[in-house]
């Protein structure tokens, strides 16, 4: 049975009957946070010649003929209809609409079921870690940096717009739970691409990062609260002295300067474009649908690492 060691953030009295069944325990709540990649780029099913390479590397395509498919077999049914996962549910509001229900495919910006993010399988490891139900609350923005959209108060300067927003829909979406018990365990963060491209942005990040996550576990009164960072693993591996590999490094000097936290290396889960529907998206990983799973699936065994007594 998978334990969380975090503060029960509400709590109510209750005469329970020694005659009636003990209630389930508390929900466990993860709070996933960043940009596009989080949003999540992975396509389902979509197979148009031309516009998704005839379907490669998409969900569906993946679930057969990619070296993961022996993993992605509980994604589908008996009657090979996508889970919808009852115990584990997410909150996702995109483009001002909120969309809440049993963990599935097609929690995205896009609306519909068009295309998954690390969401998918991250709930799925989590599901799977607990006997007590899961919930998970995403927010995520296409192109925003943590230097500027999601700058934490700590830093010096005015306080990111879209770090206001994203507290704003952890704590609407914590109060819909009304009088329910929770335990708030963890948060997820898989972002930088537009930190990446400057160079500022790309100095400044580890220092942004520690504070970020300083000004989280402040703002829900949970010192120790584990955090996990994916690393930017768009392309596989970096070229010596690029950008990226600049990038990735300050990704992970900054995730090793916060405590109970890890970096969560990802480029390993990079697939070639001519084995992705989107061949000319490589800062969304090509849409490979297979890539989106790993990384949730890294990001999920890692959060259960930081969750372990």
């Amino acid at each position: 049975m998978g334990k969380c060691f975090c503060r029960v953030a509400i709590v109510f009295a209750a005469m329970i009957s020694p005659l009636v069944h003990a209630e389930a325990g508390p929900i466990k709540v993860f709070l996933l946070a960043g940009q596009s990649n989080m949003e999540g780029q992975g396509v389902v099913s979509m197979d148009h010649a031309d516009h998704y390479n005839g379907g490669k590397g998409n969900l569906v395509w993946s679930m057969k003929n990619s070296v993961s498919k022996a993993r992605m077999g509980h994604l589908r049914d008996a009657e090979g209809k996508w889970v919808a996962r009852a115990d584990v549910t997410i909150s996702f509001k995109a483009r001002g609409k909120l969309r809440k229900g049993k963990l599935t495919v097609g929690y995205t910006g896009y609306g519909g079921s068009s295309h998954i993010g690390p969401e998918l399988q991250f709930g799925h490891v989590m599901g799977d870690h607990f006997d007590e139900s899961v919930l998970l609350i995403k927010t995520a923005w296409g192109g925003k940096s943590l230097f500027q959209d999601f700058r934490p108060p700590s830093s010096a300067g005015k306080t990111g717009p879209y770090y206001e927003q994203m507290i704003s829909e952890i704590r609407a979406a914590l109060k819909e739970l009304g009088d329910s018990k929770y335990d708030l365990c963890g948060f997820v963060w898989m972002q930088g691409w537009n930190d990446m491209v400057s160079k500022e942005g790309t100095k400044e990040y580890a220092e942004h990062l520690v504070n970020f996550a300083k000004d989280i576990r402040a703002e829900f009164k949970l010192p120790n609260l584990p955090m996990v960072v994916g690393e930017l693993g768009n392309g596989g591996a970096a070229r010596e002295g690029s950008g990226m590999e600049i990038f990735r490094k300050a990704q992970e000097t900054g995730t090793g300067k916060i405590s109970n936290a890890l970096f969560v290396s990802t480029h390993q889960f990079a697939r070639s474009k001519d084995l992705s529907p989107n061949i000319g998206h490589g800062h969304h990983w090509f849409g490979n649908a297979e890539s989106y799973f790993l990384v949730g699936e890294a990001l999920g065994e890692s959060m259960k690492k930081l969750l372990s007594p």
